[in-house]
């Protein structure tokens, strides 16, 4: 694998710190808890990659016989194990410093969790981490694939009107949203559209490469656009419904401003691979004369 210091910083190297936030939002923690009580049936065996402080692997030794919980940033690693020795029931779970992309489980597993989860799917590696894991699954133990936690995930792009005004200073930078909060200073010019959609347990994408045509519902200054990833944790069959959990939005400033009206249509097309850096993200935006 690429051993750049670029590498280091994306997918499986979020630094500690930055895990309080992921635990302290409810959204995300109520989410994934409630999508593994539903996916692991008691007694599983399950894999938890990139697996953080731990978190994910301790909801799932609630119900599991035995969870491999693999982190390869050796800080996580350490304070995980320090972690879950201050919570019950962790007795059943193997902390294991492995590369995600490398690491299979010693026997066939009944539940994959893998939550290496950006909008957009970039800078993280969850889609190539899991393409990587199937592959080399199938050849080690055959059919059937595990269940994967989450299953799916559905992407969605909006043309706004964003304020890149911060106390006066203007700053058209990309802007990361809390999905659950409303955000006054973007205006939606157009519902959100659907560009992506892939299941896990399906051959995954290494691109997203769209082009679609939108037609606006109000008028403003089109100068930027929301990046919208909804990810379904879980699909519970008998209740036909799904557990989803939002990742951050995320806005990117268009490097030139449209006035436009509603009924205008315009066209935005992008290219990317999956887990690449967000600036591998440059859509461009033509209006329909």
């Amino acid at each position: 694998m690429n051993t750049s210091s670029e590498h280091l910083e994306l997918g499986q190297f979020i630094p500690f710190i930055y895990h309080h936030n992921m635990l302290a939002d409810p959204a995300r923690m109520d989410s994934f808890r409630a999508a593994i009580n539903a996916a692991i049936p008691i007694g599983a065996k399950v894999v938890d990659l990139g697996s953080g402080t731990g978190v994910l692997s301790f909801f799932a030794a609630q119900r599991a016989s035995y969870v491999w919980s693999v982190e390869r940033n050796p800080e996580l690693v350490q304070a995980a194990r320090r972690l879950l020795a201050l919570n019950p029931g962790t007795g059943k779970i193997e902390l294991i410093q492995a590369d995600a992309f490398d690491y299979l489980p010693p026997e066939p597993v009944d539940v994959v969790i893998c939550e290496m989860l950006h909008v957009a799917m970039l800078r993280e590696k969850q889609v190539p981490v899991l393409a990587s894991f199937k592959r080399r699954y199938l050849e080690k133990f055959g059919a059937p694939l595990p269940v994967f936690l989450p299953e799916a995930f559905l992407q969605a792009v909006q043309p706004v009107q964003q304020s890149f005004d911060f106390n006066g200073y203007y700053a058209p930078v990309p802007l990361l949203q809390d999905p659950s909060v409303p955000h006054q200073r973007t205006v939606e010019l157009a519902p959100p559209v659907l560009y992506q959609m892939a299941s896990y347990r399906e051959i995954l994408p290494v691109n997203c490469i769209w082009q679609g045509e939108i037609r606006l519902e109000r008028g403003g200054q089109l100068n930027a656009l929301r990046f919208i990833t909804k990810n379904i944790l879980a699909i519970i069959e008998t209740e036909q419904r799904s557990i989803d959990w939002f990742s951050q939005y995320l806005i990117l400033p268009l490097t030139e401003t449209l006035t436009v009206s509603a009924g205008q249509r315009i066209v935005i097309s992008f290219a990317y691979t999956l887990g690449a850096p967000i600036a591998s993200l440059k859509p461009v935006v033509t209006l329909i004369a």
